[in-house]
């Protein structure tokens, strides 16, 4: 197979431009920072969100849409949430050839705008525990923008709930965390996540705990998958959010807020891409097997046909490719840089013999099947290659996790993985002096592993490490 990209290990970051690039997953906006997510690119959100939604709703939540424009004058009811913003909210100004009476903020998250119409729509204790998901676009000022990972306007979910007590709030955001994100990012995306409480200099503005999943890629960095806020009263004391107890009195609302977004694809990239371009989670994949023909006649496009309509039939995710003026070659590269977990080429030779060339992607091995067995063929090979990549990222993980006793040596392995250190050990000033070197604290954990409940909690530990 023809090298198309760099090599990880001699430049990661440019080999992940050219994957981008070359697998046809997105290209950049028109105005800085912007993304265009392409067909391929697209393609993999979409199946993210079919898998995503349906958990979502799972926990009982339900989708709305919020407007895209909001008042400035809610961003600012929110202390904390304003102060942390503003610096990448987008304003409007003027409009219909005109100057506003008032700024308008593109969203660069709904928490106030839903804030106001959660105050509307709650009267009494049975209208809780409010649940509302939104499926859109953001948009956040970025000086330093990459594909995926970082864009001045990306695709997400942003959940907001209302809740009568606060345990039912703190409750019901652990579910999502779990339930929900843990739970697609390692069984779907193949990703082992990291799941902890942020530090207090890590939290969401106006949160009062933030949790979050934290993953590994294969330079050792660290990327935030997705975080899920417990706000307290705070939002529902700024926008009123009360409600009427069943003993009569008036209470505000407890609130949660929780996303993820396209980011995910970057760390898909990042996370199970090899120098021959991405390797695509089966179960994740929008096409899971390639159908491919490496020279027309002799029965070859019939066979071809009848394989991918037997594998449709089976509930495989089948595309069927019979272009002859393409070379094969060119397709074979193509669809090894876009992650197909598995090929079936099929040319008159293989008709001939009564067998088609299976071509696994995470096992990167060629092996003929008898065409009558094809369908079982590729439904083992998708189940053991989606084990296998999880298998491979958690020891990836693991080799590239150290335990650590002083922060200097922590800030060092950091350089390299994840370092871990008894919080009691790093602190607040710690924190500062590993930022100053490019290291953050990703999360805080209990030493079995187990998602605290607040900061507060003895002999926890942190996980640093470079990220990004």
């Amino acid at each position: 197979m023809a090298k198309v990209l760099t090599p990880q290990n001699d430049d990661f970051p440019r080999w992940y431009q050219e994957l981008v690039a070359k697998a046809e997953l997105a290209d950049n906006g028109p105005v800085k920072g912007q993304q265009v997510i392409r067909p391929t690119g697209f393609a993999l959100w979409e199946r993210m969100v079919s898998e995503m939604d349906d958990r979502i709703k799972e926990t009982g939540a339900e989708n709305a849409s919020f407007p895209l424009l909001i008042p400035q004058s809610y961003l600012s009811r929110e202390a904390e949430h304003v102060e942390g913003f503003a610096p990448e909210c987008w304003t409007v100004t003027h409009a219909g050839g005109k100057e506003l009476e008032e700024p308008v903020v593109v969203r660069p998250t709904s928490e106030t705008v839903i804030g106001e119409y959660m105050a509307k729509w709650v009267q009494s204790y049975r209208d809780l525990p409010l649940l509302l998901n939104q499926w859109c676009n953001v948009m956040r000022y970025e000086m330093r923008t990459r594909l995926f990972l970082r864009s001045s306007e990306f695709l997400w979910q942003e959940g907001h709930t209302a809740h009568a007590t606060r345990d039912d709030a703190a409750g019901y955001n652990r579910r999502i965390l779990h339930e929900v994100y843990q739970d697609f990012m390692e069984n779907v995306v193949a990703l082992p996540v990291l799941t902890g409480l942020k530090t207090a200099a890590e939290r969401f503005a106006g949160a009062i705990n933030t949790f979050a999943c934290e993953a590994m890629m294969r330079d050792g960095k660290a990327l935030q998958m997705g975080t899920c806020h417990e706000l307290g009263q705070n939002f529902a004391k700024a926008f009123d959010i009360q409600y009427l107890g069943n003993d009569g009195q008036q209470h505000h609302a407890w609130t949660t807020s929780w996303g993820t977004s396209t980011r995910m694809i970057g760390g898909l990239i990042m996370g199970h891409g090899d120098d021959n371009g991405l390797r695509v989670p089966p179960r994740l994949a929008p096409v899971q097997a390639y159908v491919m023909t490496v020279k027309d006649g002799e029965g070859v496009g019939e066979t071809a046909a009848k394989t991918h309509a037997a594998l449709r039939a089976a509930g495989v995710r089948s595309k069927l490719d019979t272009r002859g003026d393409v070379p094969f070659g060119r397709r074979a590269v193509d669809a090894e840089l876009k992650g197909y977990p598995v090929r079936v080429e099929i040319g008159p030779r293989d008709v001939a013999a009564g067998k088609v060339t299976l071509v696994r992607r995470v096992a990167g091995t060629k092996t003929p099947v008898p065409i009558d067995g094809v369908t079982e063929a590729i439904a083992e090979a998708l189940e053991t290659d989606q084990k296998a990549l999880y298998d491979e990222s958690l020891a990836f993980r693991a080799s590239h996790t150290t335990d650590v006793s002083t922060l200097d040596e922590a800030i060092e392995a950091a350089g390299a993985g994840f370092a871990r250190l008894a919080w009691d050990a790093c602190g607040v000033d710690g924190e500062t002096k590993a930022a100053e070197r490019g290291v953050t604290v990703r999360c805080l954990q209990r030493a079995d592993g187990s998602v605290p409940d607040d900061l507060d909690e003895p002999d926890l530990v942190a996980t640093l490490s470079r990220s990004y």
